[in-house]
């Protein structure tokens, strides 16, 4: 079809996106986890090589969506029409100087255990306003939320709330904001969006430029995100601290490389001194043997994915390995995910499909299991988890999962997800974990079980707002430390912008 047609198609279709209001966030300075159609879009324009960036850390800065899709993209309009132009009617309705706001009311007969990149409901009964302004080198966001039943016993939260400038290339923030680190559709193995945000000041690059030396070059586009927090929730040891950081880079067209660390250190009764910090740092003391002196519990990831063009689509294999100690310079007691992720244009409509496996019990993979070590520590006994639900992978420690999953993107806004997952939970049946909170649910498999998951969901424009619906079934009941999960769960949210 010439490239003319559908660049007018493209038109067409950015109108009917920005009257159906497809977001699936609120307005910000960037693209937070959960909108599956921009990952897509972005990725598919990184696949085929119009968007030389890297596309495995979230959120995305909108800058450099704006600045960064190559021209090119208009000579392969056949195939990208539709993802461009749901990115430039994103950007129109998000990114842009003044003041907006979103009203969110959502629910949930049952709060799921295992979730994805595309996020579902978490609580009972949810209300939240979001207020945005934006600037030109400054943003501030308010969400004042009221949560009904909550799982973690805290009825009034301000997650996604911010305010943050940007200097030169470079933006720092302050706020509890959702990430999601590495190339996974259903899980990752070091930083997702399953639990609530901590609360941290945090330093990322505004666009992933390449460097200017021609000694560094080779690097390619790189980018750099640092935050640190503090855990708000009770614990066996409180008030412990979380450091995160990950470099990206892009050393050659479709190859995204990224490496992670988390640091969890100090806290009531432990060291919080340069000195522990740099120990932390370095991974000094990680034979999960304890002592005093350890300095905190290190988590280091690395990741990559390949994404290419295949006709007038794009396919993508991908890995991540997390360790949780440091060993000489790389992970140890490894953790494994795997996975391949494709495009379809069926019924002149887009489809972005993946499958993807997980190993989460140290060592399983390519050696000899280590149970109740991944997401454990041996002074930080409530492990790597905030306000009872895992800060990586929703199947948790000690689990082994295959997922299969697609998304349906119409150009009028609706969409549909579904996914299928088989997981072995808890492999030994043993739970490590410190759980000094009676009024948080912990979201930890109890015992050893094998189970099937299904997942549906379907999103619509209404007259006014959008309407989102999920189904969730299992072939079981699930019973975590804290009760049984029913089989069947749904959930609904309905936002609207003004």
């Amino acid at each position: 079809m010439p490239s003319k047609h559908w660049t007018l198609v493209g038109g067409a279709v950015a109108c009917l996106i920005t009257s159906a209001f497809t977001a699936t966030t609120q307005a910000s300075p960037w693209i937070e986890p959960g909108d599956a159609r921009a990952r897509f879009a972005l990725q598919k324009l990184a696949d085929r090589g119009h968007f030389d960036r890297t596309v495995s850390t979230w959120p995305v800065m909108w800058s450099s969506v704006a600045k960064d899709i190559n021209p090119s993209v208009a000579s392969d309009a056949t195939a990208t029409a539709r993802a461009a132009a749901y990115l430039r009617a994103e950007q129109s309705a998000q990114f842009s100087d003044g003041a907006r706001a979103e009203l969110t009311l959502s629910g949930s007969s049952e709060q799921p255990l295992v979730q994805g990149f595309n996020g579902t409901p978490k609580d009972e009964g949810l209300a939240r306003l979001d207020l945005q302004w934006q600037g030109q080198s400054w943003a501030l966001g308010l969400s004042p939320t009221v949560v009904a039943n909550p799982t973690d016993d805290e009825e009034y939260r301000y997650d996604g709330s911010y305010l943050a400038a940007t200097f030169g290339n470079w933006v720092f923030g302050a706020g509890a904001i959702d990430r999601w680190w590495g190339p996974g559709w259903q899980s990752s193995l070091i930083l997702s969006d399953n639990a609530r945000p901590i609360p941290a000041v945090w330093l990322n690059r505004k666009r992933d430029i390449a460097p200017g030396s021609q000694w560094l070059s080779w690097i390619g586009p790189w980018n750099f995100t640092l935050f640190a927090g503090q855990f708000q929730d009770e614990r066996a040891i409180n008030d412990p601290n979380l450091i995160g950081m990950r470099f990206t880079f892009r050393p050659f067209q479709g190859l995204d490389i990224g490496l992670s660390r988390a640091i969890m250190f100090g806290g009531e009764g432990r060291p919080e001194n340069g000195s522990a910090l740099w120990d932390a740092l370095i991974g000094r003391d990680n034979s999960q043997e304890g002592g005093e002196n350890d300095p905190g519990n290190q988590l280091g990831s690395i990741d990559a994915r390949y994404g290419f063009a295949i006709g007038n689509q794009s396919m993508g294999l991908y890995a991540q390995m997390m360790g949780e100690d440091e060993a000489g310079a790389f992970p140890a007691r490894k953790s494994w995910l795997l996975g391949t992720d494709w495009t379809t244009g069926l019924f002149n409509t887009d489809q972005q499909w993946f499958l993807e496996y997980i190993n989460t019990t140290a060592d399983d993979l390519l050696g000899d299991p280590m149970p109740n070590i991944t997401y454990e520590h041996f002074n930080y006994n409530t492990g790597y988890r905030n306000h009872g639900r895992n800060l990586a992978s929703s199947f948790e420690g000690d689990a082994e999962a295959m997922t299969i999953g697609a998304f349906q993107f119409f150009d009028n806004g609706t969409n549909l997800s579904a996914s299928v997952s088989y997981a072995e939970l808890n492999s030994d049946g043993q739970v490590r974990t410190v759980m000094p909170d009676a009024d948080v649910t912990y979201f930890i498999p109890a015992t050893n079980d094998k189970v099937g998951v299904v997942q549906l969901g379907y999103g619509t424009p209404l007259p006014f707002g959008r309407l989102e619906l999920h189904v969730r079934g299992t072939d079981k009941k699930i019973e975590l430390v804290g009760g049984e999960l029913d089989q069947w769960s749904a959930s609904a949210s309905w936002r609207y912008r003004f």
